[in-house]
């Protein structure tokens, strides 16, 4: 389909149309960013980074599709930098409106916007550097505006909204819109419910229109229990060799949630007590957050809180906050687990990691999530028998174990089971931020399993709501 076409999507006229131009979260899993005009109200859905081989690809910094001053109000559904890493951009060309999410997300984001600062900094990109400033960091948060979960938030005279538990992160929200008595729901990222942590995705009735994500709409994640056993038995094995296991992990949600189940396999004496490092500064920080907001926890988690388990602390663990202490982990002996971001070795301390033990047999790099296209994790996970860091050629010879249920993410089947609760109400369906195969592959599944009618836009591409 063109862009600005509407092809055979559903359309509407006059001033009981809503508009969404597909700007961004298209073709890829990264840059999420959606247009939607409406009731004289333009609003945005998210404004990630798009990343591939990179914290930030060099289109980043071009200039955005639309006029941003014209925009009135942002809306964050959580803050993975691929879907808040260009808020600061936005600033920069000139947005004068406000920004809403839910209060954990604007906390959360205030750290992934510093970390990300941090790491462009090293560049020598002039451009990027007017952007990401303190200033205009300090700008986002003076503009940001934080509401509950079921709040309802007006935007100009016809259209209100509400933030919708997703179960993805710390923080993280459908957005529901009511426009014209039509529910138009936006996903973001939909959690791979139930969490260790987090509570279940909440299941929406009565939707007229969804635009989803579609990160796994191919494949599905093993079973929470075979999970946790791949888990303890890769733990185990990599003991027995004496060896040093690397975790690659993100710094948010996934890190949380790996603390919380080996703590739980550490205190049941499921394996044995070796040293853990958490070497993750940004990894660290968050945890922090995380502790500050156990009310958004699910049961199961708040009453171990309740009960007086520090759930994300446990004997043999180590914080390595500072580069120095990061630096002497190589020298404490065998074994060892190392869990350090970024979650797809793109950056970040596990790099370093990578190139002192990949080239070891007796070793173990555990991947414990999606893998993006052209990323050193992806390369490893392919089979590569040989890798580039930091400008050194590395032998891959160590073990490589891959968990994919640990990923913040539902899978296809869920996917399907979250738009099928309220398939009968549903006019269309979009499928965005997926690559290519795994949104096409969602979207056949939705023709095929509910008969709704699912379309999967590329970049650029209008479509035209009829919310009469």
């Amino acid at each position: 389909m063109s862009n600005n076409s509407t092809g055979n999507f559903n359309k509407g006229s006059g001033d009981k149309v809503l508009k969404i131009t597909f700007a961004g979260g298209t073709g890829s899993v990264t840059g999420a960013n959606f247009l939607v005009e409406g009731g004289g109200v333009k609003f945005l859905i998210d404004c990630g980074l798009e990343q591939g081989t990179k914290t930030a690809d060099d289109n980043n910094w071009s200039p955005f599709s639309y006029d941003v001053s014209s925009i009135d109000v942002l809306f964050v559904t959580h803050a993975h930098i691929d879907h808040v890493g260009r808020i600061p951009k936005l600033i920069h060309d000139g947005f004068k409106g406000k920004i809403y999410s839910t209060i954990p997300t604007k906390e959360i984001t205030e750290l992934m916007l510093e970390d990300t600062a941090h790491i462009l900094s090293k560049g020598d990109n002039l451009i990027l550097k007017e952007i990401y400033t303190e200033a205009n960091i300090k700008k986002v948060l003076d503009i940001w505006e934080v509401v509950d979960y079921h709040q309802d938030i007006a935007v100009g005279q016809t259209m209100i909204f509400r933030y919708r538990d997703s179960g993805h992160v710390l923080g993280s929200g459908m957005l529901e819109l009511i426009y014209n008595n039509k529910k138009i729901v936006f996903t973001g990222d939909l959690g791979n419910s139930p969490s260790p942590l987090l509570r279940d995705t909440e299941m929406l009735k009565g939707v007229d229109y969804m635009l989803m994500e579609s990160v796994y709409g191919d494949r599905n994640h093993i079973a929470r229990d075979q999970r946790r056993a791949r888990l303890e038995g890769i733990i185990e094995e990599n003991y027995q060799r004496k060896g040093v296991m690397v975790v690659p992990t993100f710094s948010l949600e996934r890190s949380q949630e790996l603390l919380f189940e080996i703590n739980e396999l550490v205190e049941n004496k499921r394996i044995p007590v070796m040293p853990i490092f958490f070497d993750s500064p940004l990894g660290i920080r968050l945890t922090k957050i995380y502790r500050q907001y156990g009310q958004y926890f699910n049961d199961f988690a708040k009453k171990q809180l309740v009960d007086g388990d520090d759930i994300f602390n446990f004997p043999g663990l180590h914080s390595t906050l500072l580069t120095e202490e990061s630096k002497e982990i190589a020298q404490e002996s065998n074994p060892k687990i190392i869990i350090a971001g970024s979650g797809m070795s793109n950056g970040g301390r596990v790099l370093h990691h990578e190139a002192r033990f990949l080239t070891d047999p007796n070793n173990t790099l555990l991947l414990t999530g999606y893998q993006a296209w052209g990323t050193l994790g992806r390369l490893i996970q392919d089979g590569a028998k040989n890798v580039r860091i930091n400008g050194q050629d590395v032998a891959v010879k160590a073990h490589i174990e891959f968990i994919d249920g640990y990923s913040g993410h539902k899978d296809s089947d869920h996917l399907i089971e979250f738009v099928g609760f309220t398939a009968e109400s549903l006019k269309a369906v979009y499928v965005a931020m997926g690559e290519p195969k795994s949104s096409l592959f969602l979207t056949q599944r939705l023709r095929d399993y509910l008969g709704v009618k699912a379309y999967a836009p590329e970049r650029g591409d209008v479509v035209e709501l009829d919310c009469h």
